[in-house]
């Protein structure tokens, strides 16, 4: 099987898919609360799927139908088993969290990609915090096994591999009896996730204090349960959005929080730099296409949009250097180089660099054929490139889609682009 993209050009509305940071976290808080909390509109994904089902296994209560999900927990338990989080980092580094801060042992694992990356930093910062945390698949890598009780008090962490460290740590430490106290080494990434958290605790009952890269959070708390709006989704938006500005379409995307935390919204400002024609009124935002302008992209606190941009980048004019990317290397692929390939394999002119790549064009694609390597957003870049190729795109992992973005496929094919999955 395969996913098939042909050229063609985008056009219409369609309603942006729900948050996948925001579903994360309000079912975790969720199910560490005391009451019910209901997420109205959570995205239902692979990814948000193993969170929904791991803090099952942590004996949290859950009904779900179409268009919300309740959680209460009356106490969390250590799970009678392993804990699979499939290909979610974020699904594996939360619940990290919440399984220290249980008496007995929990294993946590996922699929072949997900056991390549990092957890080695905070393994570190939870033994420092009094839990006993180790990698059963060696040089801090999943599957991980985790044994509290966290004592709480004060811990560092790299700021250059992974957000997820900072927001597990955060959202286990008000229920560690000392607090927690995290020093944050630059340069820090991702930063506007690490927000998000900190916005979701204070809606769930508890704060944290942030300064010069210092974050802390007292002991002894609880947290209240509280009903979530899932906002719509950035960075599954920039695909549908990007897709507009490269073939001359006009597309809007409705469902959006236009005056959210900056994050993946930034997608905004990027297009409109590039060149773009984008309109945001309320909960929307139109772009249409123009010409385009290689642009200096700082893509350090928005890691999931550079595949994406690396396709917008192509079909502009001169050289589009992305900088301050180093932690991409560790995503669900190193999306440095399977980007810069996917570019290449096209037709593209692509070289990477320590912290990005370097992009230059505007080049007319070629077509053939990409390995997406297990990755979402390299699957859905690369059938995104397709619509300006000369010729067929095929792409290998054609489901991989429904991590993020479910409807990603009948989406497309609702704006008028010839994309399919075939044999």
């Amino acid at each position: 099987m395969k996913y098939r993209s042909l050229p063609s050009r985008v056009s219409g509305t369609l309603r942006a898919p729900p948050s996948k940071s925001v579903t994360h976290r309000a079912m975790v808080l969720g199910a560490l609360s005391s009451g019910t909390s209901e997420i109205r509109r959570p995205l239902r994904s692979e990814d948000t799927d193993a969170t929904l089902d791991g803090v099952v296994a942590f004996g949290a209560h859950v009904d779900r139908d179409d268009g919300s999900v309740r959680v209460d927990c009356d106490s969390l338990r250590v799970p009678n088993g392993p804990i699979d989080a499939r290909n979610s980092g974020t699904t594996l580094r939360l619940l990290a969290g919440v399984a220290s801060l249980l008496p007995g042992a929990t294993t946590l694992t996922g699929d072949s990609s997900l056991q390549k990356r990092p957890m080695g930093p905070l393994l570190d910062a939870l033994r420092v915090l009094g839990a006993d945390a180790i990698s059963l698949g060696g040089g801090g890598r999943p599957p991980v096994q985790i044994r509290g009780i966290l004592r709480g008090g004060s811990a560092s962490l790299p700021g250059d591999v992974s957000s997820q460290f900072l927001s597990s740590l955060l959202i286990a430490g008000p229920l560690a009896a000392q607090g927690v106290e995290i020093r944050v080494m630059p340069p820090v990434r991702s930063e506007p996730y690490v927000e998000l958290t900190r916005q979701m605790m204070r809606r769930f009952g508890v704060d944290v204090t942030a300064d010069d890269g210092l974050y802390k959070t007292s002991g002894g708390q609880r947290y209240r349960s509280t009903d979530t709006d899932v906002p719509g989704d950035f960075s599954s938006a920039a695909f549908p959005l990007v897709a507009s500005a490269i073939t001359d379409g006009d597309v809007t995307v409705t469902g959006l929080d236009v005056d959210g935390p900056l994050g993946d919204r930034k997608i905004i400002e990027i297009l409109r730099s590039f060149g773009a024609s984008v309109e945001v009124s309320r909960d929307r935002v139109r772009v249409r296409g123009g010409p385009l302008v290689a642009q200096t992209v700082d893509i350090g606190d928005t890691p999931d949009l550079f595949p994406i941009l690396a396709v917008l980048a192509s079909q502009a004019q001169g050289e589009t250097r992305f900088v301050n990317g180093r932690h991409l290397r560790f995503k669900e692929s190193d999306r440095i180089e399977a980007t810069v390939s996917m570019l290449l394999g096209l037709g593209g002119r692509a070289k990477p660099t320590d912290d990005g790549c370097i992009v230059v064009g505007p080049t007319r694609l070629l077509g053939g054929s990409v390995d997406a390597r297990g990755d979402h957003r390299i699957l859905m870049a690369a059938a995104v490139a397709g619509l300006v190729a000369r010729a067929v795109v095929d792409v290998s992992d054609p489901w991989s889609f429904r991590v993020s973005y479910p409807s990603f496929l009948e989406d497309f094919q609702a704006l008028g682009a010839l994309h399919a999955v075939v044999a």
